[in-house]
């Protein structure tokens, strides 16, 4: 709900209430973001900031006002030259270098729904049903330029969106150096800052900090949404305020937290000005990526839940939305470059027989490439690889009952390739500059119309051809040496930001063309893991790294911000292929169970009882598949945390079934008990709570099965390794029936952990880096 009264806006969603106002000068106050105000008997002159007198040296706005100091006041835009001396969202370039700005409100409407705007760039969608918008018009005081403010409140998401349209109305261009998506202002009032740090394979773990005097910038400069700093951020109070934002944006971002003197905290989010300056035409207009706000006073917990709802409602679209996503097998970790068509059909077999649904042809089936250094850009079969062709694979792939799907890397191109020895204008690079060069390979000028005019035919002829119902969308590199002989770009600050654009035109026109296709995002793992990408493609491969143990810090960062039917998770090799630690393959798929499930390993080399574990482990998911990639999901506690335990759980609407997720670091000696305390459950109700079954490999007990065995067993031996592969132990009995209240408040205490001195079939056996998933059904 939006309204004004008087010079108030208040714009309200079912649970929060942000609140601005028009001052006496035309500036737009910023007085409350926070819990729902459902009385609207609401006092400006309460909230807004006391401005009687001097604040020493500071410079006041005009004589007019000499008590009116844009630097202490919380503005909902902010600009340079007058007074105000923190960063500015607004920042245009003018006459002889100028860069003052005074805008004033001018207009507003408030409008039903959610009109789109047709800017090239993607953005959220809403009913009028499901959404409010309003837009306001300022109108720079001298200048003919004016700035169009854009709020549109989803109250089922309890989120407010935000974006910025600069209007050039004069003869005269103008240089946009900075505009910012959004600007908030706050008191400071002890707030500490999280965001989602990391690289390739250890992305986005999360990090909190508290805020102090000066400044933070979280940003990006490598051409994408990056890995480093996700542009997902939040700001926390212990007494669980938080508010979280993010930007549907790929490219280069910026989210800047300034601290004052005065106490007050500004955050900017939007582009990032660094390496970027725009010249905006007479007559013409830039708009700004849309920025998403939350705020709950159920911590970081209730963002992410705001946050979830909303990228399902209001960012996800077409036929896969709300759509269980099938579990895959990926060749890649199977066999690298190293394929034949037999070989790619054994493994599909095998798959389908275990219950897999959808077999990925990753890299490697194309030109020549039989190593990273050749062939990106060459999109069509290698017949020695494939003697059928991707059709005949296909063909044989769907009579298996699974669906095809093929990776793809069109941003790029090799120097060994037949689309560079054609076309070397179209790679990114400055004339006469050797340029830099990431896994051996370089990015296409997708700033071209005709780059992506050629990469929409031949990739649309390949994969008609290949009937393919799944693409995963590779990008290997980042951006440098930014050049381009595009005549449409007048400066090279403005690259970056036409390249996403040009992105996002052709990743709109084969989502057009192909709109049943499931389309799965992919940068290096999770380099470019935002809601710019997942406004096409609905899910996002989380990260290369799939050693168990690292990704219950890459998923539980990746959650703040994005749903688990986001996150692609698979199942691989131990020991593991980015990080060589070993974990049984139970408590990969425990893990991996939290998201969109594939598994990345050669089937064909596993053992029965291996085989066994990931039937079962299938069938599980399948059960509770709408649960797992659509339930609301909370972090009880933190894999980023000193705690040696890790607890997740997922919840129906209704709260009728709940799994936890109870993951250990290491095994502890002697180890006490372990308790499983959930809120996000029915208080008042009965549940039966049991884990799911997996199996326990006897190599975990090593020597100690001399024991008990009536021949000796040598450690790593062939009788050792013969009995491991035909025989398992079956994990603990253990079940409850219990108050959903009990759970609540005084938790349920686990059966003992194996300590080394004894072991019976209620034991819990998990060692290093164990877990399991217990199941919480109501049943009253």
């Amino acid at each position: 709900m939006i309204s004004k009264k008087d010079r108030l806006f208040n714009l309200s969603t079912n649970h929060t209430t942000y609140l601005f106002a028009i001052t006496e000068t035309g500036h737009l106050e910023h007085l409350y973001y926070g819990p729902l105000l459902a009385n609207q008997a609401i006092s400006v002159d309460a909230l807004a900031e006391k401005r009687s007198l001097n604040i020493g040296t500071g410079t006041a706005y005009d004589s007019d006002h000499p008590t009116l100091f844009m630097t202490n006041l919380c503005m909902e835009y902010s600009t340079m030259g007058k007074g105000d001396y923190r960063e500015s969202s607004v920042d245009i370039e003018y006459q002889r270098g100028m860069h003052t700005l005074d805008f004033l409100v001018k207009s507003y409407r408030i409008l039903p729904g959610k009109p789109r705007t047709f800017s090239g760039l993607p953005e959220s969608y809403g009913t009028k049903e499901t959404c409010t918008t309003l837009e306001i018009t300022l109108k720079e005081a001298l200048l003919p330029i004016r700035l169009l403010l854009t709020y549109t409140v989803f109250e089922d998401s309890n989120v407010i969106t935000r974006r910025a349209t600069l209007h050039n109305d004069g003869t005269s261009s103008v240089r946009i150096n900075n505009l910012a998506s959004a600007q908030l202002d706050l008191d400071s009032d002890e707030w500490n800052l999280v965001t989602l740090d990391g690289t390739w394979a250890r992305e986005r773990y999360m990090q909190e900090r508290p805020l102090g005097p000066g400044i933070v910038i979280n940003d990006s400069k490598s051409g994408a949404s990056s890995a480093e700093h996700n542009p997902c951020i939040f700001l926390t109070k212990e007494d669980g305020e938080c508010i979280g934002m993010n930007l549907v944006y790929s490219g280069n971002h910026r989210e800047l937290v300034e601290t004052s003197p005065f106490g007050k905290i500004r955050i900017l989010t939007g582009i990032n000005p660094s390496g970027f300056c725009w010249d905006l035409s007479p007559q013409d207009r830039f708009q700004t990526p849309e920025a998403v706000l939350t705020y709950s006073n159920k911590g970081l917990n209730g963002a992410s839940a705001n946050f979830h709802h909303f990228v399902n409602n209001h960012i996800i679209r077409g036929p896969w939305k709300f759509r269980e996503r099938p579990v895959l097998i990926n060749n890649w970790e199977a066999t690298y470059f190293n394929f034949t068509e037999d070989k790619l059909l054994t493994l599909a077999k095998e798959s389908a027989a275990l219950g897999m649904e959808l077999f990925v042809l990753d890299d490697g089936w194309f030109g020549l490439r039989n190593d990273d250094t050749t062939s990106l850009g060459d999109w069509t079969v290698n017949p020695k690889k494939l003697s059928s062709g991707l059709g005949g694979l296909a063909l044989e792939i769907h009579r298996l009952g699974m669906m095809f799907g093929l990776w793809v890397e069109p941003e790029m191109v090799s120097i060994e390739s037949q689309l560079y020895k054609k076309h070397p204008e179209w790679m990114i690079a400055i004339p006469g500059r050797r340029p830099s060069v990431g896994r051996n390979q370089y990015l296409l000028d997708l700033t071209r119309e005709d780059v992506r005019t050629y990469l929409f035919k031949t990739l649309s002829e390949t994969w008609h051809l290949a009937d393919v119902n799944y693409i995963k969308w590779d990008m290997n590199r980042v951006f440098s040496d930014l050049y381009s002989a595009n005549t449409e770009i007048r400066n090279h600050g403005e690259f970056l930001h036409r390249y996403v654009l040009g992105l996002y035109d052709l990743l709109g026109k084969l989502t057009q063309a192909f709109p049943n296709v499931l389309f799965e995002s992919c940068a290096s793992g999770g380099n470019r893991f935002d809601l710019g990408m997942l406004c096409y493609m609905p899910q996002t491969w989380t990260s290369d790294n799939t050693d168990e143990h690292s990704r219950l810090f890459i998923q539980e960062g990746t959650s703040c911000g994005y749903p688990l039917s986001a996150m692609g998770c698979h199942v691989s090799a131990s020991p593991n292929h980015q990080t060589l630690r070993k974990t049984d393959i139970e408590s990969r798929f425990n893990v991996a169970a939290f998201g969109v499930l594939g598994y990345e390993l050669d089937i064909t080399k596993l053992n029965r009882q291996q085989k066994e574990a990931i039937r079962a482990q299938i069938a599980f998911y399948k059960a509770h598949r709408s649960l797992l990639q659509y339930g609301n999901f909370t972090r009880i506690k933190l894999a980023n945390s000193d705690s040696n335990q890790v607890v997740w759980a997922v919840a129906r609407e209704d709260k009728s079934e709940l799994l936890v997720l109870f993951a250990q670091k290491l095994n502890p000696a002697n180890p006490g008990s372990d308790k499983l305390k959930v809120q996000l459950i029915d208080h008042d109700a009965i549940y039966e709570v049991f884990p799911r079954q997996q199996k326990i490999d006897i190599k975990m007990f090593g020597d100690l099965v001399n024991r008990i065995s009536p021949v000796p067993i040598t450690e790593g031996g062939l009788a050792q390794d013969t009995i491991s592969k035909n025989i398992s132990l079956d994990s603990e009995v253990e079940h409850y029936r219990v108050t959903g209240e009990q759970v609540a408040y005084a938790g349920i205490k686990l059966n003992q952990q194996f300590g080394g001195t004894g072991y019976d079939a209620m034991t819990r056996v998990l060692g290093d880096f164990g877990s399991r998933i217990y199941i919480f059904k109501k049943i009253n």
